[in-house]
């Protein structure tokens, strides 16, 4: 379950990155929000898991 909300933390997280680095430049700060975006997302998707887990 730690491993599948990480994955979607990424997916979503990487989504909303490239969205709001697309509306703030162009592509490469797209990439560059979105690299963020993706670290930030596995991490609270993680986190996320490991306190659901009894």
């Amino acid at each position: 379950m730690i491993k599948l909300l990480g994955f979607i933390g990424a997916t979503v997280g990487g989504a909303i990155g490239w969205w709001l680095g697309e509306q703030i430049g162009g592509t490469m700060t797209a990439f560059v929000v979105s690299t963020i975006g993706t670290g930030a997302g596995i991490y609270y998707g993680r986190r996320i898991g490991t306190e659901l887990q009894p």
